[in-house]
């Protein structure tokens, strides 16, 4: 049954540290609502009480440094696709933003939120592990950094602490000898939550793989970043992809899923021979 809309509070605090202080006392965060909206129409929004975050500009742009770039938290999908910076030097983020839903939920979509809501089949999150991304976290405590590797602690939990938020996304510039893949495994090519998605990326020099960074959504409880079969790619082992442990549910089975993680990793790198 669909939440009762008038049951529900919107604030609209004039001021960055204004809506920190609700979110510390108890209220939840709103940004572009989109993952809200599914849990309103299905009467699952538990939370009564929410604070937008859209009218603040700490938590928006992107702006490029020497040795990183910095994504607002609530850059939204359509903006992360039209950053010539993010299509040039982070293709799979822009690959992965054109696959999250359609043109409205790009439109409307944060990468915060995409981050937050801590889905394990999210487009952007396996994307972000190989990346080696970085969170900047924001509390009236203060600021803090953390490796979003280190992020996702279980099925739909996070290390973020009460009244915190996402403030930005960092993404560490690279050279320009990697060689990055995006490919998410849905129903069909559009307005699919994903079965699975893989993004991997490799530094090749005189034709050998000399870094590799592997990452799965869908796979596990969390998005994966897959270190051990990393590693074993590195020696030239037989990889295992021992890591992953997915399930079976109503949009695939486990056997599927399987299957075709190895499959999408061993076509990245017989990809990289060519």
């Amino acid at each position: 049954m669909r939440g009762f809309v008038p049951a529900y509070d919107l604030v609209t605090p004039g001021h960055y540290e204004e809506a920190l202080g609700l979110l510390a006392a108890g209220a939840k965060p709103f940004a572009g609502g989109t993952d809200l909206m599914v849990r309103l129409e299905a009467g699952e929004l538990a939370e009564r009480c929410f604070v937008s975050l859209l009218q603040f500009e700490e938590l928006r742009g992107i702006d490029v440094f020497a040795d990183k770039i910095r994504i607002g938290a609530l850059t939204t999908y359509t903006e992360i696709q039209a950053a010539d910076c993010v299509r040039k030097e982070f293709p799979m983020l822009a690959a992965a933003a054109r696959e999250t839903g359609g043109v409205a939920i790009q439109n409307r979509g944060t990468i915060g939120g995409n981050i937050a809501n801590a889905s394990p089949a999210a487009d952007c999150c396996p994307v972000l592990l190989a990346y080696d991304a970085t969170l900047l976290l924001r509390s009236l405590a203060g600021t803090r950094q953390i490796r979003y590797q280190d992020f996702h602690t279980g099925y739909k939990q996070t290390v973020l602490f009460s009244g915190e938020v996402i403030e930005a996304v960092l993404l560490p510039r690279r050279e320009s000898n990697w060689r990055d893949h995006f490919r998410k495994v849905g129903a069909r090519r559009a307005q699919a939550i994903a079965k699975l998605n893989f993004a991997a990326c490799a530094q090749l020099h005189e034709g050998r793989i000399v870094a590799i960074r592997i990452a799965f959504g869908g796979v596990a409880a969390t998005p994966l970043r897959c270190l051990q079969t990393e590693q074993e790619v590195l020696e030239g082992s037989a990889f295992a992809l021992a890591e992953i442990h997915p399930i079976s549910d109503f949009r695939s089975t486990a056997e599927y899923r399987n299957c075709v993680a190895h499959n999408l990793l061993g076509d990245f790198l017989k990809g990289l021979k060519s």
